[in-house]
């Protein structure tokens, strides 16, 4: 056992965490695996990285910081370079003048201290973070954005052009033949963040000017990401390239635009939705990546379980009725709709939505994108479509009443509508139908089912380790807790494929509620959203606390994942 292990245990037993019985047991078994003390008491579900960062931070008398929460500047970055950051194993988090807080996870080694003041002319300040953090920290700020984006920030410097085209960038690269010495790097620079964020499983790219620089950020299974930024001089070359690529324009920078780019990348075809803002240093922009192929999964890859599935298939194969995904921005409603009008859409079927804006360009499938300043709104487009005669209508999101009345009156007229709100938990999506002032009667005539759903990161596949839930993970649970007593749960460790997070790509839990008679009756009484839930329960709704905790059982997600996602599930 290494000195820095002994120094661990003593802390955590003075600190009244773990009893010496828990500190010999945990030193036998980092000596037969070969790991750290702090692995082995993790691993066992004792004690977690933050409470081993807090006990020995207050040993030291120093301060504790999460480097999850922070957001470090790039000229703070660059103060500490990457041959030492890996070496140490430290991050730099704050810099004032002549003195450089880094973080650290074992402040008993004070020669590393000793020997970043000396490499860097620098007083260095510590400050205690878990391990597992400052190297996916490291991995984060010192990657440079995958290198490729590296390497145009770079040809940029040096204000040459290289052939770093290939076939997989071909089309994004286009332009550069006919441009001049001056823009061809440019093109070439977004070019690559474009392909760098699909590369990553991006499903957001995030360029937002601060005073000082110009900040890169890819959101990756729902998590913001920084990537290494271009020098805040390039900030109006790179924003007047994206302007030109969505068809946007380029002299109006004072209003909000939207603009679309649609690429072909490695032999996938992309849309990229681009928001453009006005803030205080600049514009803002936002490019949403619409991935094609996602729209191919089936309910199985989607997250549905066997159960669920069947009961989902009956709802969308229904023929009239409102059927209802519900959940905040960012919870995959739309994929959900998407990729059941995929499974639905047969030649014998006419199928239109109305969306604002149409994300996705689907085959077979009659799509209106709304345009409110022609007088083209979605009530506007619906009074229209239903003249065409469809079997299957989708609304992009039932804002008003209006628009609710036309959904509900096309329901009750023979259209299987399908359409999203926002609202916590299936049942009061009830409520907020009859909140904007649908009649409870038209409510509980044409609803057929509501699904809330949301969305977790799964458990990195090449990382896997099993540990078993503590005390503390299974009192959270509450009255759920003895379903995963005793169970052996998955975890990812964290490693170079999911950048050291321990999960990779996301599924949906689900909570599904089929009206039946009884439940009409309740909507026509005006009873509330809770008992509207209780009732739900006791016809076999699974909460989405519940349908999380299935997945967590099955090593899809983690307990901690579910939590996060459902916090307001108090069952």
């Amino acid at each position: 056992m290494t000195p820095k292990d002994e120094y661990t245990l003593e802390t955590l037993r003075s600190a009244g965490l773990i009893d010496q019985s828990i500190a010999e047991k945990a030193a036998y078994l980092a000596d037969e695996r070969g790991m750290d003390v702090v692995e082995v008491l993790e691993e066992s579900g004792m004690i977690t990285s933050e409470e081993i960062t807090q006990a020995i931070a207050e040993q030291y008398g120093m301060e504790t910081v999460s480097l999850r929460e922070l957001d470090i500047d790039q000229d703070v970055i660059d103060a500490l370079p990457a041959d030492l950051a890996r070496r140490y194993t430290v991050v730099p988090v704050f810099k004032r003048g002549n003195e450089l807080t880094v973080a650290i996870s074992d402040p008993h080694d004070m020669d590393t201290i000793d020997s970043l003041r000396y490499s860097l002319s620098l007083d260095v300040v510590p400050v205690v973070a878990p391990e597992k953090e400052i190297k996916s920290s490291i991995n984060l700020f010192y990657s440079g954005g995958g290198g490729r984006v590296g390497s145009a920030l770079q040809e940029l410097t040096e204000a040459t052009i290289t052939g770093i085209a290939t076939d997989e960038t071909a089309e994004l690269f286009g332009d550069v033949e006919d441009a001049t010495e001056e823009d061809a790097p440019i093109i070439k620079l977004v070019s690559l963040i474009i392909i760098e964020a699909f590369r990553s499983r991006a499903s957001d790219i995030h360029i937002e000017p601060m005073e000082k620089k110009l900040r890169v950020r890819y959101r990756i299974d729902g998590v913001l990401h920084e990537v290494e930024s271009p020098p805040k001089r390039l900030q109006s070359a790179i924003l007047q390239r994206i302007k030109i690529m969505s068809n946007m324009k380029i002299a109006e920078k004072r209003v909000c635009q939207d603009g679309r780019i649609q690429i072909s990348v490695m032999g996938r075809e992309l849309d990229l939705r681009v928001s453009v803002v006005p803030s205080n240093h600049g514009e803002s922009v936002v490019m949403r990546i619409l991935d094609k192929d996602s729209l191919r999964l089936g309910l199985p890859e989607l997250g549905f379980f066997t159960d669920d599935q069947q009961v989902f298939r009956g709802l969308i194969g229904l023929a009239d009725g409102i059927v209802l995904v519900t959940g905040p921005t960012g919870s995959g409603k739309t994929t959900t709709l998407y990729s059941c009008l995929n499974e639905i859409n047969k030649p014998d079927r006419k199928i239109i939505t109305v969306e604002d804006p149409v994300e996705y360009q689907l085959a077979g499938i009659n799509q209106v994108h709304v345009r409110a300043d022609i007088g083209l709104t979605f009530a506007a487009a619906l009074r229209s479509i239903l003249r065409q005669a469809p079997n299957i209508v989708m609304i992009g999101e039932i804002r008003d009443l209006e628009t609710a009345e036309i959904a509900v009156n096309a329901s009750l007229t023979g259209h299987l509508v399908f359409s999203t709100l926002h609202t916590n938990d299936a049942p009061s999506a009830v409520t907020r139908l009859i909140d904007i002032g649908v009649k409870p009667f038209l409510v509980a005539s044409s609803l057929r089912g509501i699904m809330a759903q949301r969305l977790v990161r799964k458990v990195c596949s090449k990382c896997a380790e099993t540990y078993t839930p503590s005390d503390r993970e299974l009192r959270s649970l509450g009255t759920l807790a003895g379903q995963v007593q005793d169970v052996e749960l998955t975890r990812g460790a964290g490693c170079a494929d999911c950048a050291y997070t321990g999960y990779s790509g996301r599924i949906g839990i689900f909570e599904i509620f089929v009206i039946n008679e009884e439940v009409q009756h309740l909507i026509y009484e005006q009873v509330g959203s809770g008992e509207l839930r209780n009732k739900a329960r006791e016809l076999g709704m699974r909460t989405l606390r519940e349908d999380g905790l299935r997945k967590v059982i099955a090593g899809q997600t983690t307990l901690e994942e579910v939590f996060r996602v459902t916090m307001g599930d108090a069952d």
